[in-house]
């Protein structure tokens, strides 16, 4: 209650812009995280998508620029945050009250996407950081986990879609591939990742959790 409260005053969030390739990016953003709230619990490193193309298509400039923002800047930010949510709440580590990092990832964890080179390289390379770190930060208690969506409706799906035509006939014909024949809802997601970074799920570090409806397949 007191959470939906706070996310309805405008105080409740402090904004900065950033360059997630600006190797000074993660130091900004926990000073910024300090000087606002004097602590930091957990952290969601969203580095957005990747362009699109295959992997003979792609040049090499849109391959380092991406492995400088997505990858290597989202490695950069749970590096940094790390030591900072060890001493959270300056009790013991074992109490598992170290704090949480999660990670947005993608499909292409699990299996590669048609047209996303990038994404198909990345993401999979990410996940296997998440798992390193969930152990490497377990004793210090802090958990590390990754977050799969697939189709769920933001702006970037939309625009995914329209490379392929008519948007709305594509979300349509896509639905039908999803077990629950739609597509998420951003607040969907948030809620999952919500629970991710929360004391409700303090024995879970290391995971990969689809936020995908059941599209996917593999187990």
């Amino acid at each position: 209650e007191r959470l939906g409260h706070g996310a309805a005053s405008a105080d409740a969030a402090a904004w900065v812009a950033a360059d997630n390739s600006d190797a000074d990016t993660p130091d900004r953003l926990m000073a910024a995280a300090r000087d606002r709230f004097g602590r930091l619990d957990g952290a969601l490193i969203s580095v957005g998508g990747t362009p699109g193309g295959t992997v003979t298509s792609t040049p090499d400039d849109a391959w380092r620029s991406a492995f400088e923002s997505v990858f290597l800047g989202a490695v950069r930010l749970a590096r940094a945050i790390a030591p900072m949510l060890a001493g959270t709440d300056g009790t013991d580590s074992v109490n598992g009250t170290g704090g949480s990092i999660a990670l947005v990832l993608a499909a292409s964890v699990r299996v590669p996407l048609p047209e996303l080179a990038i994404s198909n390289g990345l993401f999979p390379g990410l996940a296997g950081v998440v798992k390193m770190l969930a152990g490497e930060l377990g004793p210090s208690g802090v958990r590390v986990n990754g977050l799969m969506p697939v189709r769920v409706a933001t702006d970037r799906v939309r625009e995914l879609d329209a490379l392929r035509g008519d948007p709305d006939e594509v979300r349509a014909r896509e639905s039908q591939r999803i077990p629950l024949r739609r597509y998420g809802e951003p607040e969907e997601f948030g809620r999952a990742a919500a629970f991710l970074l929360s004391p409700a799920a303090s024995f879970t570090t290391g995971a990969m959790i689809p936020v995908d409806g059941g599209a996917i397949r593999s187990i």
